[in-house]
């Protein structure tokens, strides 16, 4: 069975709304795991509109399971990586602050992240690239040394009919597949409801789900426990 993450940005946009401690995203990430997820997924904004250092350092500490730092490129996000050593770094386009669903132009960007993965990689960080379900990035992807590929998933938010939505999947499922036979990893996220977790869990050659709003959303009617655990049953 794919392993599924539960994404804390909600979470902490949520506290952050009423300027106050909570919800504390650390204490919704050990009870996450306590009902059996699989790990824990962050993205640091340039804006820190959500997510704060702070909030990073503490999850370092108390996170059991498997820590992914999501980072713009650029040398700050770097560093601070190298900081805390996470277990995993996803790599996003390089933002000035505005949340964004967009992917890597890795190609575009190639010699900038060879040294990247280089360096996160050489203090034993696996290091992601978040790319759209494209060969072409796929390839790029793997001559910059990456381990992972996370396929951006944001399109399908918008895919209204049948049709389109089968489409959209066997794209997915190529670029898997694709992903798979040059000896990556694959994962899949960005606005992932439980309506598109279930077109993509047919799809083998994922090994994990970063989920967000999805679990947050049900975890407000029944509790984190009773949402990580209606999730699961989406992947079988």
């Amino acid at each position: 069975m794919a392993r599924l993450s539960l994404c804390l940005n909600q979470i902490a946009r949520i506290r952050n709304s009423k300027k106050g401690k909570s919800p504390d995203p650390a204490a919704v990430a050990i009870a996450a795991e306590m009902a059996g997820i699989d790990g824990i997924v962050v993205q640091l904004r340039q804006d820190r509109s959500d997510i704060t250092d702070r909030d990073v350092t503490i999850l370092k500490e108390v996170v059991q399971s498997h820590l992914n730092l999501a980072i713009p490129m650029n040398d700050e996000m770097i560093k601070k990586a190298l900081n805390w050593l996470p277990d995993m770094v996803t790599l996003l386009p390089s933002t000035t602050g505005e949340k964004s669903d967009g992917s890597l132009d890795v190609n575009a960007t190639l010699p900038y992240l060879e040294d990247a993965v280089k360096t996160l990689r050489a203090n034993n960080i696996v290091v992601a690239m978040l790319v759209n379900p494209e060969a072409q990035q796929i390839r790029a992807a793997a001559r910059a040394q990456a381990d992972f590929i996370q396929l951006n998933t944001a399109p399908l938010l918008k895919v209204e009919d049948l049709g389109s939505m089968n489409d959209m999947v066997e794209q997915y499922r190529s670029a898997a597949i694709a992903a798979t036979k040059i000896g990556m990893g694959v994962s899949a996220g960005r606005s992932l409801t439980a309506q598109s977790l279930r077109e993509l869990a047919g799809i083998q050659y994922i090994e994990e789900y970063n989920v967000g709003w999805a679990i947050v959303s049900r975890a407000l009617l029944i509790g984190i426990e009773n949402a990580v655990k209606d999730l699961r049953k989406v992947l079988g």
